[in-house]
């Protein structure tokens, strides 16, 4: 299964949007790897199912999220001469979400954008002077190490025995969800020179390095430099002090400069790039230091006039710091933005929110075309897809029978290649392996891929009956409902008016617009502040009796403006409510 899928992960193919270096291949060095006896499938296997279970309890287990998206337009780009940002950061769909919009004003700084609450600064927004926006990176922050204990609790290094550093955590456990009392739990943590330790098999222990776990890696200092950066230079000594997730800010400002740099801190490794768990008692596994940020890819008024982000691969296979991207989204998304803001010499803002609600989903449109020209279906499936316009709009049927063949032919290989998951097979396999007819990935029992999805359509013409007999109540919007969970929405007798749960919600994790999951959206001109907009999907209040519980809601699904008014004049005029708190 590795040698499969370094066919597709160690090149960069022909649909990706690579924006720093060349993307020819070279052979990159071996890593050193552990050779402790231990089975670490197993220990992926336990710690997949681990996370699911954890995140699903929380209502946030989200295999297919995609992430984000941003891009910057120069003003030779713009209708107006003027230069544009866009942000939309994809998310788990809550009630209340994730972002509050807020407009903080001191004596030296004017600040507008969404921001966490707590947070002592706006995160993603713009002030008197530029814009910024991010999407993940995706590198490689994090190394497990296989260690080896003696009876005696120690640990081995390369200098001998060693003893563990141990410490007791008290958690408060809530064992009845319908009483409030907590019961104290105490953990013992144990650490090694390497990590802290998250498996437990005897003598054989798994440790984990994280540079979440270093307290030097913080990101508040940055994004109040951020919010008061007035240029480039500025905007890019901010990034040098981020040390949270790795990301890629975007940059406009009102002199129409665009840029983007990747800010992060990135570890160098003695050996390898942290792809293999290492042997812990080595030093092959050591950081040694962290990418430097002059030779993170930046770009600076790129003659192209825009730049594009969506999670994909941003940099080739000759770039010096691999580990960069060790995770990188399919790059269905950045495809369609980059097409359509080439397509267009002079984009108003009016395009740019056209373009993030774009529910155009290439690979699938293409995995119908294909089926289409086997006729590898009965007659009805084969005229539903010959008719169907590859969008995953809320009113259509075509999208969701293609959708769910595809699933199918998915999982049946994933079930084959364990422990890849479906959508990964979905996203960046099946587009190349059916047209080539492709036997390495072609399930055993099946002579043909035209076999295979036939099959398929006949499971997914049975499991699609449950929403009607007939295709015609086959919509994409009932079958992907978008439910903003709150929490409490399960709690018995009150729970009802909790619920938020939509059919009128288009979009997927291939498109653009990627639906429930698009946590807010951002659209900049810093030639005119006052024409941002900045909406949520919800509203800012949890309180489903307050009228700002889901006010934004039709302005977020329908892309019509929401204007976030920024001068002190604009302000006060869009003003209804006012409260001065004095010592």
């Amino acid at each position: 299964t590795k040698e499969k899928f370094e066919k597709i992960t160690n090149k960069v193919s022909k649909y990706d949007v690579v924006l720093f270096g060349k993307d020819s291949d070279k052979p990159k060095a071996k890593s050193a790897t552990a050779k402790v006896d231990l089975n670490v499938n197993e220990f992926i296997a336990e710690s997949i199912e681990t996370r699911r279970n954890s995140l699903q309890r929380i209502g946030f287990y989200a295999e297919e999220l995609a992430a984000s998206n941003n891009w910057v337009i120069s003003g030779k780009r713009a209708i107006d001469g003027k230069s544009l940002l866009a942000n939309d950061p994809h998310l788990q769909a809550t009630a209340p979400g994730i972002w509050y919009l807020s407009h903080l004003t001191t004596p030296d700084m004017r600040v507008s954008g969404v921001t966490f609450p707590g947070v002592p600064g706006v995160v993603l927004g713009h002030n008197e002077s530029i814009a910024w926006g991010a999407t993940n990176v995706g590198p490689d922050v994090q190394d497990v190490y296989l260690e080896e204990f003696n009876d005696k609790g120690e640990y081995k290094t390369p200098n001998g025995w060693e003893k563990p550093k141990t410490h007791k955590e008290i958690i408060n456990v809530r064992e009845n969800l319908l009483k409030p009392d907590l019961v104290d739990v105490e953990m013992e943590i144990v650490e090694t020179k390497n990590g802290v330790v998250i498996n437990d098999s005897g003598n054989k222990k798994i440790s984990l390095k994280w540079t979440s776990r270093d307290p030097k890696n913080q990101e508040f200092e940055a994004f109040i430099l951020l919010n008061k950066a007035k240029n480039w230079n500025e905007f890019n000594n901010a990034l040098k002090s981020y040390g949270g997730a790795a990301q890629n800010f975007v940059y406009a400002d009102v002199k129409g400069n665009i840029g983007w740099h990747v800010g992060g801190r990135i570890p160098i490794r003695r050996t390898g790039e942290g792809e293999f768990p290492y042997d812990g008692a080595s030093v092959d596994g050591d950081w040694v230091s962290f990418i430097p940020y002059d030779e993170l890819p930046s770009l600076y008024n790129p003659k192209s006039g825009f730049i594009v982000t969506a999670n994909q691969r941003i940099v080739g296979t000759d770039y010096k710091y691999q580990q960069l991207t060790r995770q990188f989204a399919a790059p269905w998304r950045a495809k369609r933005i980059y097409e359509l803001i080439n397509a267009n010499k002079k984009i108003s803002m009016d395009d740019v929110s056209d373009i993030q609600l774009d529910v155009f989903n290439f690979p699938l449109s293409e995995f119908a075309r294909e089926v289409v020209k086997r006729n590898a279906a009965s007659a009805d499936t084969i005229k539903l897809l010959k008719g169907w316009d590859g969008k995953m709009s809320a009113e259509s049927v075509g999208a969701t029978v293609a959708n769910e063949i595809n699933a199918c032919v998915g999982e049946k290989v994933a079930d084959e290649n364990k422990p890849a998951s479906a959508w990964l097979i979905r996203q960046n396999i099946l587009l190349e392996a059916i047209p080539a007819n492709e036997k390495l990935w072609l399930p055993k029992k099946y002579k043909s891929w035209d076999d295979l999805i036939k099959s398929c359509d006949i499971e997914a013409n049975t499991n699609l009956k449950k929403y009607g007999e007939d295709s015609v109540d086959w919509k994409w919007g009932s079958y992907n409902q978008a439910e903003f969970q709150h929490p409490l929405a399960v709690a018995p007798l009150i729970g009802g008016q909790f619920k938020a749960k939509f059919t009128n919600v288009g979009g997927s994790g291939s498109t653009p617009n990627v639906g429930k999951n698009v946590s807010m959206r951002f659209i900049a001109k810093p030639a005119n502040w006052d024409e941002t907009r900045h909406l949520i999907p919800m509203g800012q209040s949890g309180n489903p009796q307050s009228p700002n519980w889901n006010d934004q809601f039709e302005s977020w699904r329908t892309g019509s403006p929401l204007i976030f008014p920024f001068s002190k004049s604009a302000v006060e005029k869009a003003s209804q409510d006012s409260l001065l708190m004095t010592p």
